[in-house]
């Protein structure tokens, strides 16, 4: 029996290992160093192995030659992506990663929620239906006593 995934799921399960591991190694990183010295190492680590690989890849472009619109929702994106790091870093330094990281992936939520509201995105009942019980699963795991 041949099943495929599509590719869109092969991807984002993936990208959700790599998450899983780029958490447990995050938190082995900051025992000893403070969390914004090691958020910003490991940023720099990821723009040296990115960058060229974009470029090997051909696909690097003049960032100035992009759209405007993309180019604001990029700065956007980075600006959100930096002070997620910098409030994810110093919740691990200080809490245990399976709390920050079940609280964190409430993200999931927002993310939903920010689809409908500017995207205008419509999610079904059933979609809404699951989102309650993600929702309800983290607070339980999250609020355990």
């Amino acid at each position: 029996m041949n099943i495929a995934l599509p590719a869109w799921l092969a991807w984002a399960a993936l990208s959700a290992c790599f998450a899983a591991l780029t958490a447990v190694f995050a938190k082995a990183g900051v025992r000893d160093v403070d969390s914004d010295l090691a958020m910003a190492l490991r940023t720099i680590m990821v723009a040296l192995l990115v960058v060229p690989f974009v470029v090997a890849t051909g696909k690097w472009a003049d960032p100035f030659a992009l759209p405007t619109r993309a180019q604001a929702f990029l700065v956007l994106s980075a600006l959100a992506t930096g002070a997620s790091w910098l409030c994810y870093f110093r919740a691990i330094q200080v809490g245990e990663l399976t709390k920050v990281a079940l609280v964190d992936k409430t993200s999931v939520l927002l993310v939903l929620l920010f689809a409908v509201v500017f995207l205008g995105e419509k999610p079904s009942g059933r979609d809404w239906l699951g989102i309650l019980l993600v929702l309800s699963g983290l607070a339980m795991l999250t609020f355990r006593r």
